[in-house]
């Protein structure tokens, strides 16, 4: 489903360059959970939106579905893929209800049955009718996040990129939506990429795991080994033993 091949990308500071990803390569499975870990600043979030086309990528670097993509993606490939992002109240227009929020992507789209898909859409992320009409300010953080994630799944797409999905909230709060993922995962055999920093979200949810630091892939780990310590390079250990007593239960 994603294919990265030798993905580079600078940005400008002034007249500094600085090299965010350097030449990160990995290919993730139709129906895989693939997590990218790694500290602020290691290039996991620039991969990720490199793969959404909200950053610029080399040409013949990205592959999604078996097709090279260029650096803007067409209507098909947005469609294919959606984004949720790190923070569930700046990524939700405050002047929108939830039911205008879900039903925007299907007017974009031309998708008809809205009725029916903004209703299923507040069911599959555990949301009642009563928060239909209701504002971001007026959701918790959790609430606010399921809208977000209902957001990305009313067009039903094949792929599901996640940015620290749950950084923002309760550690309680965490679990819920982790679980909400892992229910949706299965139900509608959805390919996801999920970034973080925090190796125990990661694995929680995913088959294998991409280390990196400042920009570069240390390695990939199955989470069965990682659970084990089976790993083969010294920075992924400093990171399991950092996240003591994780599991994926």
């Amino acid at each position: 489903m994603v294919e990265v091949a030798g993905l580079s990308v600078t940005f400008r500071a002034g007249r500094r360059s600085i090299a965010a990803v350097r030449g990160v390569s990995f290919s993730v499975a139709e129906g895989e959970t693939f997590g990218i870990v790694g500290e602020s600043g290691s290039g996991k979030s620039t991969v990720l939106r490199a793969i959404a086309g909200l950053i610029a990528a080399p040409a013949d670097t990205i592959s999604l579905d078996g097709q090279p993509v260029g650096e803007r993606r067409s209507k098909a490939e947005r469609r294919l893929l959606q984004f949720v992002f790190q923070d569930p109240y700046g990524s939700l227009h405050p002047r929108q209800t939830v039911d205008e929020m879900l039903r925007e992507p299907l007017a974009i789209h031309r998708t008809g049955n809205a009725e029916v898909r903004v209703l299923q859409a507040l069911s599959d992320v555990g949301l009642s009718r009563d928060h239909r009409y209701r504002y971001p300010h007026q959701l918790s953080g959790g609430q606010r996040q399921r809208v977000a994630i209902a957001r990305a799944l009313i067009l039903r797409p094949r792929l599901l990129l996640l940015d620290e999905p749950t950084s923002a909230l309760d550690v309680s709060i965490q679990a819920e939506i982790l679980n909400l993922l892992a229910k949706l995962r299965r139900e509608y055999n959805l390919t996801s990429l999920l970034v973080s920093h925090d190796l125990a979200v990661v694995a929680h949810l995913c088959d294998r795991i991409a280390i990196m630091r400042e920009g570069r892939l240390v390695e990939i780990v199955e989470v069965a080994d990682l659970r084990r310590g089976v790993v083969g390079e010294a920075y992924t250990r400093e990171l399991l033993a950092a996240s003591r007593g994780y599991s994926r239960a």
